[in-house]
Order: structure tokens, then sequence, then C-alpha cells
């Protein structure tokens, strides 16, 4: 009964299970996929420093290994119209990076295999279907009929959790008009790796549309940002993106597709974070949905989990529920910020960025406004708000 069950084996569950064993904490991780399963594309992609000191916090050594597996770039630029208005490039230091780029499926490989070598106990087709709690513990159900009695539960099963649903804790905020392609791009053989952050504002090689390309282990991400008006069938498709991406990345990479998908903003937070008992606690997107730019989402959900596994530890949970999501909020209105420079839709916004677009080689501040505008604030949140690529 003392155990603690965590539901979902994405990066924050997984790394709320490795946090709840550095605590020497039993901790049983109910996942409803297969054993095997397949996690196709990059998705969250970028690993925030801090968050590398939390993995390391949890297993030492652990942020090192992934660090060293993942990419570091050290330039960044940005364009208006195909016309570079800011570039900078930070000289290499020593000790841990400010950061690596790595698909999230070989983020969650290390996390998974740190929590097998922690003594995680996986149990896998294990779909919860219910969950009930009580002043003193809490009971789950899964689809086959098992139920899995405990102290605590740490509900990291995404955006359309189960346990939150079981719980009747309802999700706060808004959906964003139109939606972007996001494309996973294998680099060139024997090709130099363009080890830069590029993004474009109304990139001229697609009709004017926003563009950003992000470099990771082995290959790139490149995001569209398409308008309230297009066809996802234009521009969201395999075909479609052959047609396109030749504009921004070049000839050689029309035959480097590896993966494409879609989505849409989403800003939400649930309406609390753990139950009326105070035995479950929501982390990861079973907590919050953010639009991915700023890196939000996993590097918060990752903080969510290391907040969980200290709050059960020591009996914390209700601050647990107010600091998260605290966060979580900060991290929507900069999300929200964020989507203002990114899809504007008062003329205000577009003549301030042509402006400042206009004035950036005689005015270098305009240029880094431009650079950092589309992330939103970066600072004022309780462990690991989010930043910028």
């Amino acid at each position: 009964m003392n155990r603690v069950v965590v539901v979902g084996a994405g990066p924050a569950g997984l790394a709320a299970a490795l946090a709840l064993r550095a605590r020497e904490l039993p901790v049983v991780l109910l996942e409803a996929d297969p054993e095997h399963r397949e996690r196709p594309g990059s998705r969250a992609l970028f690993v925030h420093g801090e968050t590398l000191a939390l993995l390391d916090a949890m297993l030492p050594g652990l942020g090192t290994e992934i660090s060293s597996y993942g990419l570091t770039w050290r330039t960044r630029r940005t364009l208006y119209r195909g016309r570079e208005v800011y570039s900078r490039t930070f000289e290499p230091r020593s000790g841990p990076p400010p950061f690596t780029s790595l698909r999230q499926v070989d983020t969650e490989r290390f996390l998974r295999a740190a929590c097998e070598r922690a003594g995680v106990e996986f149990v896998w087709d294990a779909r919860v279907t219910d969950v009930r709690t009580t002043a003193t513990g809490l009971s789950l159900s899964c689809a086959d009929g098992r139920e899995w009695d405990c102290a605590y539960a740490v509900a990291a099963d995404g955006a359309r959790s189960t346990v939150r649903g079981s719980l009747g804790i309802p999700m706060e905020g808004s959906r964003g008009e139109g939606f972007h392609v996001v494309v996973d791009v294998a680099e060139v053989p024997d090709a130099e790796p363009q080890l830069e952050r590029v993004f474009h504002y109304e990139h001229p090689g697609v009709g004017g549309r926003t563009v950003m390309r992000v470099p990771f282990t082995g290959g790139f991400q490149v995001d569209l940002q398409c308008r309230d008006d297009d066809a996802q069938a234009e521009f969201g498709t395999e075909a479609a993106v052959r047609e396109w991406l030749p504009a921004i990345a070049g000839e050689e990479y029309a035959d480097c597709v590896l993966w494409v998908s879609t989505y849409r903003f989403l800003r939400k937070v649930a309406a609390t974070f753990t139950d009326r008992h105070r035995r479950v606690l929501l982390v990861g997107e079973a907590a919050h949905l953010f639009p991915p730019f700023g890196a939000r989402g996993m590097n918060s959900g990752i903080a969510d989990a290391a907040a969980a596994a200290e709050a059960i530890a020591t009996g914390s949970v209700e601050q647990f529920a107010q600091v998260r999501r605290s966060a979580a909020l900060f991290n929507s209105a900069a999300a929200g910020a964020a989507l203002d420079q990114l899809r504007p839709r008062r003329r205000i916004v577009r003549v301030r960025q042509r402006t400042a677009a206009a004035l950036a080689p005689v005015l270098p501040w305009c240029g880094s406004w431009l650079e950092h505008a589309p992330y939103g604030p970066r600072h004022g949140a309780p462990a690991v708000a989010g930043r910028k690529y």
C-alpha cells in the first residue's frame, strides 16, 4: 500500500518514476501501450540545461548521458522576408551544456533505461479506466480487470488523460486558429550538418508563411505556420511537404522526409493539479498543454515530475499543486504572448515587426526583439517555466 503508481510512460511519467526511486519509494509504472510500441517523429526535441540538471539529480550522470547523445548548436538566426535581421554565435563553454536537442523517442529511451536500472516495475498493456480516491489511498482499475491499490498516484497519461477525466478535473484555456505542419528531415549522407536554429518571418519561398528550422541529432525539424484558410491537404501531407520543402531546405532534401504531422496551438491548464483527497498528482500533458514554441511542454512536465516526487516523499501535495499550477499558468500566458507574434491578429503587431525589420541593420536591438518575441517571456515562473530555442 506504500507504493506509488505512475500512469503513463512518456517523458513526464518516466521522470516521475525515476525521481520517486531516487527517494527509495517503491514504484509501479502502468502504460496503456505494449512494451515494444513505436513512437514516430521527433516531437519534443529540446531539453533545457535546467532539465538536464533535474535528471542528473534523479540519477547521477543521466543528464550528461543524454546531452552527449544530443546536439547543441551555437548559432541562432532570424530572417524577415528573406533578409537576415539577427544572427548570434555563442562561444563554446566548459561544463554542462545550456541545452541539448534530440528526438523525444531518444529521450524516452534514456529515461526508460535509467528507470530499469533504478528498479522501477513496468506493467505494459495496462490501460487505466477508472480511479477512486479516499483520504488514505486510492485504487486504479485497468481495462483487463486488474486493480491497483496504492498510497499515491502520478497521472502522466497525456492530453487525453483518463485519470484526470475520471477525477472530473476540467482543462481550462483556448484552442488557436489555423494549423502548423511539423516535418522531420534526415540529413543528407556525407553532408555537413547545419548547426544553427533559423527562424523566418514570412518566408518568400513558401508564400510568406513563417518557418522555423531546428537541428537535432540525425537531422532537423521544420515547422511551417499555415494560414487560417489553408487546406491541410495542400501543406500537411508527405506529398505536399515534398513540394514546398526544397524552397526552405534545398532540393537535396525533398526525398529525406521522415515524418509529417500537423498541430494547432492549445493553451490549456487543469483546474487543479490534484484530487480532493490529495492522492493523485497531475504532471505533464495530463496537467497542461502548451504550443511547442518555447519548449515549455516536456521541460515543464519533467519539472512537474520532480516536484511530484518531492511532494509525495514529504507530504506536501497541496504545495505541489499550487506551485506547479502557477508555473503552468505562467507558461500559458507566455505562450499567448508568443502566439500574438507568431499569428498576429492585431495590425499594430504586424507594423511593429515590419518596422523592426527595417531598422535592424542600424538598431541591433530591433533584430534582437524579432529574435526573441516568438517565444514569449522567459522568466518569472517557478521551476523551469521554459525558454526560447
